[in-house]
Parts: C-alpha cells; structure tokens; sequence
C-alpha cells in the first residue's frame, strides 16, 4: 500500500488542504474552462440527459471532490491514476457522442488486420507474412451523416492523417462507427507495445481478437484481459482463424476460452446479461463477420460506449483506491465516541493529579479547622514540634505554605503521553491507514503544546467566589506588606516577609497571641503524582493575589469558646492556688469544676468542630477537583479534540464522496457494488 505523504501545509496548525483554492479556481476560470473543472459529463446536447449520463457525471463529480480532499492526505501519485480519469473525460465529452471508436487488438499473427479489412469491405490495413506487420494504427471511420465529423476523435488519438480511411461498403448499422487497427502488443518492437497501450486508454470498445494456437496466452490473459475485466460492457473476444479447426473443435475451442475468461473476472454476455461477447470468426472466409458486425452494430448504435468505458474507468480507480478510503470493516468507523472523549478527559485529570488534589485540599481543610478550633495546649505542642524541626534543620512536617511565585503544579508528561495516545488509538480504530495516521498526526499536533497549557492553566488562581469575607482582609494586608497574596503559615508567622538579620523564628513569634495566626488561612498544597517532573515556572508577569480561601463564621466561634474555656482553666487553677495559699476563698468545688469544665470542654468543642468541618472539607476537595478536571478538559478540547474531530470529520466526508464514486448509480446509499469490493 502507498504510505501517504503529509504536505508542508498539512503539518501546520491550520486544516486547509487548498480544497478552497481549487473552488476558487473554479470560480474564477474562463466560461469554458470553469465548465470543464465543474463536471466531466453534461448533458448531451440534444435531448434530455439520461439517467445513466446523470449518474456518471454524479460519480465524477464526487470523484473530483475526492481527489481536493484527500490531496494533503496521500501522495500524489496515488490520485494520478484519477486525475488522469477526470482529464479523459472532460476531453472525451468535448467530442461528439455521435462517433464511437473500437480497436482492434491482439497478437502477433492473430489475424487482426485481415479481420479489419474484412469489417471495412476492402484492403485498407497491410497483411502480409513479416512480422510485425502492422506498424502504425490505422482507422476507418464510418460518417454518421452531416454535421460534426470524427475528425476531433482522431485527434485526440493522434492518429495522423495518412492512416485514415472510409469504409468502402456503407452499413447503416455501422453508422458513426472509427473502427483502429492496433500494432501487436506482444511486438519485439517497444514503440509498438506502447502505442498499444496509449490507445487502449483511451479507445471506447476493444476488439480482443485471439488465435486458436495462443488464444490462453498467460502474458496476454493477465496484462490486457484482467486489466480490462471491469470493462466488459464494450469488449468483444474474437476467436479469429476458426477455419483452421476442425468441426467439433471450434466450440471445445470457444468453450475451453470462455472458462478462461471466466477465471479471470471477466463478465461474459449469456443469457441476456451484460458482459463481453465471445464469438468465432474467420476474416479468409467471412464465417461470422456477420454476426460480428452485428455486435460491433449493437455498441455503436446505443451511443452509450464512451459513457460505460469512463464508468469503467471509475469502477477501477474506485477498486485501487478502495484499501485508502473502507477500512478492514464495510461500516463507518465511530471516531470520537462519548465514550471515547470521557476516557481521555479521565486521563487528563490523572495526568494533572486533580484527584490527589482534592484529597489534598480537603486535608488542608481539615488542618486549618483544627488549627482554628483546636484546644490551645494542642497549639501550643503544636507550635514546639515546629521549632524542634527547624533547630534539627528537618523539614517542618507541619508547614504548608504556598506563597506568590511558586511554580505551579507539575503535570505528569508519561501519563499525558498515555492519554494522547489511547485517544488516538480509540478514535482511528477501523480507519484506513492514510486517514489512522492523518489522526495520529493531528493529536501529537496538538499535544505538543498540551504540557505548556495545562501549566499555564494551573499557574492561575481560581477565581475569587462572591461573599469571601477573608479576601478584602488578604488585600489589605498584602499591600500593607507590599507583598500581595502572602498568606498565614503553620507556625509564628502568618505573612511572608523579609527576616531581619538575627531574627531567629522563634524570637518572631514572641508576644503573638494564640488565635492570630488564624487570621490568614492558608492555601492547599496541590502535590503532583509521584513520578512526574517538575515544570519550568510558566511566565506570568506580575505575581497575582493567592486566592483566599473562605473563613467559617463558626470557626470563629469555636475560637473564642476555646479562649473562654482556656481562661476558665487558668481562672480555675489560680483559683486552687490561692486557696492553697491560704487566701479566703469563696467555695471550694467552684475553682474545681472550672478546672475541669475547661480541661474537658476544650478537647470536647475540638472534637465536635473536626466532625463539623468533615462535611465542609469534603466538598471543598471536591470543588478543588472540579476545577482541575475542568481545567483539563478545556486544554484537551482545544489543544487535541478539536484537531482530531477535524481530522475525522473530512474522512467523513471523504467516505461519503468515495461511496458516491463507487456507486454505479452515483448515491451514497447504495452500496458499493463487488466489481469494485473484489481485489481482480
């Protein structure tokens, strides 16, 4: 199979294969040469068009527009072979329909120019003993009356003047026939070989005409009968020389050559069905000349034989084009399913961690909740494991920071790889193979810069939702600071600002009450997948605001219940001490029951508010979640869905332009015939 070629325009990021450019030429062509471009076919000019002329030039219509489509998929020299059609008929239409052309083809010594002589009714072909004989084609034209001549038609075959001639016996059956003596097409002589071949593409009927003794010539059988098996309608096959065999022979003869025919694809006309006829004749004696007429008669007088020769010409393009345009199954590929789209969306959103993401945001919930409810003596241990890890130089387990500048999330390349890939392979699965890698091609297109936009996604803030009662409080301190989006941190400190020289952390936290680091919530930490590589930081300009995340009014509730019970624990305990002292004191049990309301009720309000903030946690993960995978998907959508449902979309319409070229009537819904489905 060819391998396709894709075009410097193709491999660009635009869609256009110059399918407009060659409209336009249309367009803007002369009146005759813009009705040249436009169809192959029109009507005749006499009359209402067949169905069969509609049909054609319905089929060739689709084929030019095939051929504009499909000229950035495949290379060049797979749509001559069509182009080369298109030409023919365009050139054949411009000549009468009135004149038929048969040639007369065949082997050395097989008889065919004492078969023409005996068809025109005089010696106007040389015969003779020396082989070859017949150098130069020679026509014999049969006038169809007044009008235009045939002269156009022999142009067109280049045959010079000197070698034509007018039949010396009138036959109104023959009326409008140019009957070619062919050179042999086995001749020692290439010239010959080849001006058989030039005229054989582009005559409208073919005399086959074969001699008992190579009458199953294999060279013969393979490169001209099984090439023009699709053109059976306008062939005839002439056992010539009959009155060589004896009686009986001659039908053992015409059998033992009809099943070879057969064999080879070759439609035969019996039982009234069109096909080739198959008949014996013998030009020395003029034993079925006659009847040989007679068919040469029923062709030419149907002015239909150049309509069914360029119809078989489509038919064989459409059968060598077919592995191109019908994959391995006769049904149209599915493409892009949803099925197929919510796969490599779910691959994306892998690729991106955003389910790690959100459990890691709703972790970072959870830690804010607790840090904002929790016990003051749990923040107080809290706050000394923190600076045990910093005086060990140990990472501080406890600190999630995220702070304006950091690089964004990374994006796990393999994993992106393996999503493009998969959505290749799902979408082009039953394509041919021009169009599976034309797909191919356009979604590693697109993920090239898929990496560089999902970073850069990722690299911007969500936005900011209405009602964020902490966000004015964020701005005011960030300018305050002249560091906009700094943000609280686990610890002492709760804005990102230059250490003084000296400073040491804990000096810098000194002094600070316990609840005011929870004045600036920090952000989630979004860690990446294992296994993937950071990115480059993605260039944004000036550092935007952090977005700050929503405060709970109840957190602040929690807080001060927690102040109240702290300072109830500390009342209580001074308390008991100036009652040990000896200082009077009223009651005994009061100081008691504060100690122990505050030391019970503290871990008890802690409790109650981390089982409260689960179901906000939850759904602040999932929303974290949602947003990533939407960030995703918009990438892939833009980046490699777009480009591959282009890519799918003008092999649909390629296959639908292919079905009407192969169809005998010209309509997408017919299905395609076997003479084009079979390989022979």
């Amino acid at each position: 199979m060819p391998q396709r070629t894709m075009t410097a325009e193709a491999q660009g990021n635009g869609w256009d294969d110059g399918l407009i450019a060659r409209r336009a030429l249309i367009d803007d062509a002369p009146p005759g040469r813009s009705t040249e471009l436009a169809t192959a076919v029109p009507a005749p000019a006499h009359g209402a068009e067949a169905p069969e002329d509609r049909a054609l030039h319905t089929r060739l219509g689709a084929l030019r527009e095939l051929i504009g489509l499909s000229r950035a998929r495949l290379e060049a020299g797979v749509l001559a072979e069509a182009g080369k059609v298109l030409d023919e008929a365009a050139a054949r239409d411009r000549l009468p329909r009135t004149y038929t052309t048969v040639a007369i083809a065949g082997a050395t010594g097989s008889g065919k120019s004492t078969l023409f002589n005996a068809m025109a009714g005089a010696n106007l072909s040389e015969t003779g003993v020396r082989r070859p004989t017949t150098a130069n084609a020679v026509a014999c034209s049969w006038p169809a009356g007044k009008g235009r001549g045939g002269d156009g038609l022999l142009e067109r075959l280049a045959i010079p003047v000197r070698a034509r001639r007018r039949a010396h016996v009138p036959d109104p059956a023959l009326r409008g026939l140019i009957l070619l003596d062919l050179p042999d097409h086995d001749s020692i002589a290439p010239d010959h070989r080849e001006q058989v071949d030039r005229l054989l593409g582009l005559v409208d009927a073919v005399i086959w005409v074969v001699d008992p003794e190579k009458y199953a010539d294999a060279v013969f059988h393979e490169r001209y009968l099984r090439a023009f098996a699709g053109h059976a309608e306008v062939s005839i096959v002439v056992l010539n020389q009959a009155d060589r065999l004896p009686g009986d022979a001659v039908d053992a003869v015409l059998d033992d050559l009809r099943r070879l025919l057969d064999e080879r694809g070759i439609a035969l006309s019996e039982h009234g069905e069109p096909g080739a006829g198959v008949l014996a004749v013998s030009a020395l004696t003029g034993q079925g000349v006659p009847e040989l007429r007679q068919l040469v008669g029923d062709l030419v007088g149907g002015r239909s034989a150049a309509a069914k020769r360029i119809a078989a010409d489509v038919d064989g393009v459409a059968r060598r084009l077919r592995p191109l345009y019908v994959g391995e199954e006769a049904e149209s590929p599915a493409g892009l399913t949803q099925r197929t789209r919510e796969d490599f969306e779910e691959r994306l959103a892998l690729a991106v961690g955003a389910q790690a993401a959100g459990q890691a945001a709703e972790r970072g919930w959870l830690r804010r909740a607790d840090r904002a409810c929790g016990t003051p003596w749990a923040q107080l241990a809290r706050r000394m494991a923190f600076r045990q890890a910093q005086r060990r130089g140990e990472p501080p387990a406890l600190l999630a920071r995220r702070l304006a500048g950091d690089p964004p999330p990374a994006v796990s390349r393999p994993a992106l790889e393996q999503a493009v890939r998969e959505l290749a392979e799902d979408a082009s699965h039953g394509l041919p193979l021009p169009w599976s890698t034309a797909v191919h091609d356009a979604a590693w297109r697109g993920a090239q810069g898929l990496p560089r936009a999902l970073e850069t996604a990722l690299a911007r803030p969500p936005a900011r939702e209405d009602g964020d009662m902490s966000t004015s409080r964020q701005r005011k301190k960030g300018t305050a600071e002249g560091n906009p989006g700094t943000q609280g941190t686990e610890g002492k400190e709760e804005k990102a600002r230059p250490e003084k020289p000296g400073r040491t952390v804990a000096a810098a936290g000194r002094g600070r009450r316990w609840f005011a680091r929870h004045r600036q919530p920090e952000l989630t930490v979004l860690k990446p997948p294992p296994g993937t590589v950071p990115a480059p930081p993605v260039p944004t300009g000036p550092a935007a605001p952090a977005l700050q995340l929503p405060r709970p009014g109840w957190w602040s509730v929690a807080a001060f219940g927690q102040a109240m019970l702290l300072a109830a624990q500390l009342l209580g305990v001074s308390w008991l001490l100036a009652a040990l002292i000896g200082f009077p004191v009223a009651g005994r049990w009061l100081p008691l029951a504060l100690l122990l309301g505050g030391s019970v009720g503290g871990p008890l309000l802690a409790w109650t508010c981390r089982l409260a903030a689960r179901g906000p946690a939850h759904s602040w993960g999932r929303k974290e979640e949602w947003r990533l995978r939407r960030l995703a998907a918009e990438a892939g959508q833009s980046h490699v869905l777009e480009p591959v449902a282009a890519e799918l979309l003008r092999y649909r319409e390629v296959r639908e332009q292919y079905a009407i070229a192969a169809s005998p009537t010209g309509s997408a819904d017919d299905p395609i015939p076997p003479a084009v489905l079979s390989e022979g």
